[in-house]
């Protein structure tokens, strides 16, 4: 069995709460699509260098752009309440304001007013239920309203009206994982339950779609792997099933390209960690095979660079994976790029106003890594 990184921390806490053998693993966090341009990613004039250091070593925890351009990650395995910002005009990290407690595998959000919305995910007591809000105006965090149920390694889309759809995940509570989702109103600060998809799941993908719907894929049920997908639509707060992917998968990737179409990439199968891609088109409802890429990926990173490409990091195989592939939505096909320096599983990847991509943290054989690194 390839080793799963950080994922066995978060496993060991359900299995305790639920009575459950699900194992659970980094959530991928989706940042805003960029717009596609003709041209190559730039380079900052700014000092870059590839080797940078966080201020705590990280892995499940998530990185989120503001709108100064700064980058505010946050939590992480080791169950630290922790939260630092990267400052790409200096090109180094300092320590912001900290959690109201520990947590890891949540989801992080920013809202249309700048906030950042941290929700879920877990400590060492299990599954949360609490939420906060991270103000970059002052540098702090406050609680915010809890959600209904302890959700760990849901999923989180920002909607075009401003709310916050979560989705899924383990509950550590009993009931196993979740099929119930919920909406955040930022301007009450409360969450309310919303219709419920079609089946419980965790380690799942969402992905904003161009109409306003929202695609969530696959995931991780009670003894099993998932093939079938479902569209969310805020305006009647109900699910509907739409798809099926072409293979079962969890812990995979999913961006948004710049045609409208979502590029689904690698993740858990029902046996093996997959090399294997497929596209779904919105406005067909289907998804079809596209390229396959070099290596088996799960717990990687994916990045929709400006001129269109996608750039695939990391992976869980063999404690981390150093590879980099770039993906041609005009070809269907991945082409290697430079490799990191560093092996990562469950890292997370932003993209920068530069253009570069900085990728922080994750795990390798030894554990969280506190190094991070700029690609391209």
């Amino acid at each position: 069995m390839p080793r799963r990184g950080p994922a066995f921390t978060l496993a060991m806490l359900l299995l305790v709460s639920c009575g459950g053998g699900s194992v659970t693993v980094p959530p991928i966090t989706q940042s805003p699509p960029a717009t596609p341009a003709a041209s190559s990613p730039s380079v900052s004039a700014v000092p870059s260098p590839t080797g940078l250091t966080m201020t705590r070593a990280r892995s499940g925890h998530t990185a989120s752009v503001l709108a100064d351009g700064r980058v505010l990650l946050v939590g992480g395995e080791s169950a630290t309440a922790t939260a630092e910002l990267y400052d790409p005009a200096s090109a180094s990290f300092l320590a912001t304001g900290s959690l109201s407690g520990p947590r890891f595998f949540h989801t992080a959000t920013v809202l249309a007013d700048g906030r950042v919305l941290i929700a879920g995910g877990a400590s060492g007591d299990g599954a949360l239920s609490s939420a906060e809000l991270y103000d970059p105006s002052t540098g702090t965090f406050s609680l915010t309203g809890d959600m209904s149920v302890a959700r760990g390694l849901p999923t989180a889309t920002l909607l075009p009206n401003g709310h916050v759809l979560i989705a899924g995940g383990g509950c550590g509570c009993g009931q196993g994982v979740l099929a119930t989702a919920e909406v955040f109103d930022p301007a009450a600060g409360t969450f309310k339950l919303t219709g419920s998809m079609a089946a419980a799941r965790e380690r799942a993908t969402s992905t904003l779609l161009p109409n306003g719907k929202v695609l969530i894929a696959g995931g991780q049920k009670p003894g099993g792997v998932l093939a079938s997908a479902e569209i969310y639509d805020p305006g009647t707060g109900i699910f509907h099933p739409t798809g099926p992917m072409t293979t079962a998968r969890y812990s995979h990737t999913a961006t948004l390209l710049g045609n409208g179409k979502v590029l689904v990439a690698g993740g858990q199968g029902v046996s093996d960690i997959l090399a294997t891609t497929e596209l779904y088109d919105p406005t067909t409802g289907t998804f079809t095979a596209s390229g396959r890429m070099s290596i088996a990926r799960a717990h990687h990173t994916a990045t929709l660079l400006p001129d269109g490409r996608v750039l695939v990091a990391g992976s869980s195989i063999g404690g981390g994976s150093a590879t980099v592939e770039l993906y041609d939505p005009a070809t269907g096909t991945f082409a290697a790029d430079a490799s990191m320096v560093s092996a990562r599983s469950g890292q997370t990847a932003t993209l920068l106003a530069s253009g570069r991509v900085l990728i922080a943290g994750g795990s390798d054989s030894s554990g969280p890594l506190q190094s991070a690194e700029l690609l391209r």
